[in-house]
C-alpha cells in the first residue's frame, strides 16, 4: 500500500476506508429532537466519541501507519500530541505490535496521558510550546529511526480522517450541510474532501473557538494567519492550520464560524443532558456554531462531526 504524497483523491479516500476498517469502529449517527427544536434544524451527529480511543484520530493514525512499508513500521511510530492523536498512534502501534514514542506537553489532560500510557507507548513530556514539541520529537526520531505521524499535516492522515464524513454521507445522502471543528485542520480537510467528492451539493462549514481563531482569520483574509495563542477549554483545537490543510479549507469551505468559551460550555452541557453521551469541549464547537447562526442553518439537514469524548471527569466545566 503506497503512502500518499499528493492531495487525496476520491479513490484514495475509499481505499483508505477499506484499509482501516479492521482497526476502527463504524460509529453511529444520532439525533436529538429537543436539540433540533433549539437549533431550528435537523441535526445529525456522527459520534466519533464512540470511536476506538474515544476520538476520530484513530482513523488518520491507522491509515498513516498501515500505508508505511513494513520495514519502516517495525522501527516504530512517533508523534507529538496533547492527547487524542497521541492515543491513536499508541493504539495502532499496539495493534500492529510495533513501538510508539509520544511527545506530550506537560499540561496535557491527565485522562489523555493515562490512556496513552495504557496503550503501551513510551511517553516523553516537554514544555507546552510547539518549539519544545518539535525539538523533543526530533531527538527521538534520530535515536530510534521511528516514523513521524503528523497530527494533521499529512495527506495519509487527512485521507483517514476523511472516512468519518464518507460514512456520514453514505448513511445520510441528502444533507444540506456538514460542519466540523477546526484545530490543525486534518479532520476539517478530510471532511471537505469527502463532501466535495461524494456529496458535492452539500455545503461544508468549519467552527473554532474565538480564542484560537486562526482558521477564521486565514479563511477571511486568504492568507494563512496564526492565532494569538490564548487559552481555550477546547484543548484539542489549539493548533494552527498547516499549508496542506489551509489549502483544502480555503478551496472547499463555505464559511468558518467562531464561538465563545461560554457557548462551548453550554453546547457541551446540552449534549450531556439531552443526548446522554460523553463529549469533550472541542467536539461541540460545531454545535455551538449552529446554535449561534440560526439564519444559516434554519430548516436544513445538517451533519455534525462529534470528534471525541475524552474528558477529565474531575475537571468538568459545569
Amino acid at each position: 500500500m503506497q503512502t500518499l504524497v499528493e492531495l487525496p483523491s476520491a479513490a484514495d479516500i475509499r481505499q483508505s476506508h477499506t484499509l482501516i476498517q479492521p482497526f476502527i469502529h463504524r460509529t453511529p449517527v444520532l439525533s436529538s429532537q429537543s436539540i433540533n427544536v433549539m437549533g431550528g434544524a435537523q441535526l445529525f451527529f456522527k459520534c466519533e466519541n464512540f470511536q476506538k480511543i474515544g476520538a476520530f484520530k484513530m482513523r488518520g493514525a491507522s491509515n498513516a501507519a498501515l500505508r508505511l512499508a513494513d520495514a519502516a513500521r517495525q522501527k516504530g511510530l512517533a508523534t507529538h500530541s496533547s492527547g487524542n492523536h497521541a492515543q491513536a498512534v499508541a493504539k495502532i502501534a499496539q495493534l500492529l505490535g510495533v513501538p510508539a514514542h509520544i511527545v506530550m506537553p506537560e499540561n496535557a489532560p491527565s485522562v489523555k496521558r493515562e490512556a496513552t500510557a495504557g496503550y503501551g507507548a513510551h511517553i516523553v513530556f516537554c514544555a507546552a510550546t510547539q518549539a519544545a514539541r518539535e525539538e523533543t520529537l526530533a531527538k527521538i526520531l534520530n535515536e530510534t529511526g521511528a516514523t513521524f505521524i503528523h497530527p494533521y499535516d499529512d495527506y495519509n492522515v487527512i485521507a483517514g480522517q476523511a472516512t468519518a464524513a464518507l460514512e456520514l454521507i453514505e448513511d445520510l445522502a441528502d444533507l444540506d450541510a456538514i460542519i466540523a471543528p477546526i484545530g490543525g485542520g486534518g479532520l476539517m480537510s478530510g471532511t471537505a474532501l469527502s463532501t466535495h467528492y461524494f456529496s458535492p451539493q452539500t455545503a461544508v462549514y468549519g467552527a473554532e473557538p474565538e480564542q484560537v481563531n486562526d482558521a477564521w482569520l486565514s479563511f477571511k483574509s486568504g492568507v494563512r494567519t496564526p492565532h494569538l495563542g490564548l487559552p481555550s477549554i477546547a484543548d484539542g483545537l489549539l493548533t494552527n492550520l498547516s499549508e496542506k490543510t489551509f489549502g483544502i479549507i480555503k478551496t472547499h469551505l463555505s464559511d468558518v464560524f467562531t464561538v465563545s468559551e461560554a457557548e462551548i460550555v453550554a453546547a457541551m452541557k446540552l449534549v450531556w443532558e439531552r443526548m446522554k453521551i460523553v463529549v469533550e469541549p472541542s467536539c461541540v464547537v460545531p454545535l455551538a456554531a449552529v446554535l449561534k447562526n440560526p439564519d444559516v442553518f434554519a430548516g436544513k439537514r445538517v451533519g455534525i462531526i462529534l470528534t471525541g469524548g475524552n474528558v477529565d471527569l474531575k475537571r468538568l466545566p459545569f
